[in-house]
């Protein structure tokens, strides 16, 4: 396929996203069992076409005074790939699947309404709502934080110490750009793509079949890195889900001590028994019903809570969940937040402590549950995070936004890595 007929192929996927109301995944699957005959390089690009309008939505709907199906799918063209008003139509010309050309109405639009007159929350490419929430968490830079939030982000690898070093597994891809994390000491990264590109299926590698790595971005690597967790040490993944950070947390216990890697929803757990049987991680427990965690209260070295949350800090992969997102369903985690951290906090012993993350920046999930839950509990207390960050990542504390009571982030901006809040409070009776 040319470019015009990706480019009609990706407004038809985003008009059923819009029209739907389903996420872009989804109706990307359904657009390529129903056109079977476009190969993986098409379905490639077709899929970076719909991410890119969904990433900048509002900065390409500005461009065209629209936010139609088909002003964002040109709009991305012509903010991330590099393309002119004269360069698209000159590449539309003769393709009888292409979409009509750009109009002189939509080229004179275009020309008027450049980004340097475009209001924040629309260079921000975030919803009206959430503005303010991000000028709450990021002050000044809230702009360019958001910005970042709308790039394309890169896959990220954590090396399994259990099985293989860094080195060995960067080795092992080097015909895919892979390189060490900045950050993350197990890490690896190959570069976001450009353009029609895509990632290589790193899941297809014969090292991955042998557990040498596992997909984790670096943000939530270093997370799992500043919990702090030892060898023989108990330790509680509260919401283990699919068991990314578990993983890590096992690696890191070097196999010695127990995990119990609990999910209230057993179904979110399914895919962590095949990730422990590759990666050989021999001191996880999997558990799913309350009941079997009762005999663990006050038991725990440390309790980890990777909370449901908005998953601001993950719009980069998940640009539709930001517009799909609101006011309301932050209200229900919010919620959600509380109750869990009122319940695990039972669980954690003297001289314990609690570790609480989400990939959200909004300070609602994220400061503010931890204030409310101090205010609730004497028992615990804030650590030092400047000094914990210092010492995990020697050197590196600029990377972050610490508050020395009250936790920290990591984000695209600043970490190039995804949004996440990290917090850790010590039990003290």
């Amino acid at each position: 396929m040319r470019l015009g007929g990706r480019l009609a192929a990706a407004i038809e996927v985003l008009d059923d996203i819009e029209r739907r109301h389903r996420p872009a995944a989804d109706a990307l699957k359904d657009w390529g069992l129903s056109h079977r005959f476009a190969g993986a390089g098409d379905r490639a690009a077709i899929g970076n076409i719909v991410y890119d309008a969904l990433r900048r939505r509002r900065s390409a709907g500005w461009l065209f005074d629209a936010d139609t199906p088909r002003a964002v799918a040109f709009g991305a063209l012509l903010l991330e790939w590099g393309q002119t008003a004269e360069s698209l139509n000159s590449s539309l010309e003769g393709d009888r699947f292409a979409p009509e050309p750009l109009s002189e109405a939509e080229r004179r639009s275009i020309e008027e309404r450049g980004m340097t007159t475009a209001p924040d929350a629309v260079a921000a490419d975030c919803p009206d709502w959430a503005a303010p929430l991000l000028q709450a968490s990021f002050g000044d830079d809230w702009v360019p934080e958001a910005k970042a939030l709308a790039g394309r982000p890169p896959l990220d690898l954590r090396a399994n110490r259990l099985k293989a070093t860094r080195d060995k597994v960067v080795a092992e891809l080097s015909d895919t750009g892979a390189v060490p994390t900045a950050l993350a000491p197990h890490g690896i990264r190959i570069a976001p793509i450009e353009g029609a590109g895509r990632h290589p299926n790193v899941q297809a590698e014969p090292s991955f079949q042998k557990g040498w790595f596992e997909v984790q971005d670096e943000g939530s690597q270093t997370v799992a890195e500043l919990a702090g967790v030892k060898p023989g040490m108990q330790v509680l993944d509260f919401c283990a889900g699919a068991g990314g950070k578990t993983l890590a947390l096992s690696a890191a216990m070097q196999n010695r001590g127990q995990i119990y890697a609990f999910d209230s929803e057993k179904a979110r757990l399914a895919p962590i028994f095949e990730r422990i049987r590759r990666a050989e991680n021999r001191n996880i427990q999997v558990l799913s019903k309350p009941v079997e965690l009762e005999s663990h209260v006050g038991q725990m070295d440390i309790v980890l809570i990777d909370a449901p949350c908005t998953g601001s800090g993950t719009w980069r992969r998940r640009p539709d969940a930001k517009w799909r997102l609101t006011p309301k369903q932050l209200e229900t985690r919010i919620g959600e937040q509380r109750t869990i951290l009122a319940d695990a906090s039972r669980y954690v012993k003297p001289g314990g402590r609690l570790v609480y993350i989400t990939c959200s920046l909004f300070r609602e999930e994220n400061q503010e549950q931890i204030a409310t839950l101090l205010k609730q509990d004497a028992a615990f207390a804030p650590v030092d995070h400047e000094s914990l960050f210092e010492a995990h990542f020697p050197g590196k504390s600029a990377v972050a936004r610490i508050d020395r009571g009250a936790g920290l982030i990591l984000s695209p901006f600043r970490s190039h890595t995804d949004g996440f809040f990290f917090a850790a409070l010590q039990r003290t009776a």
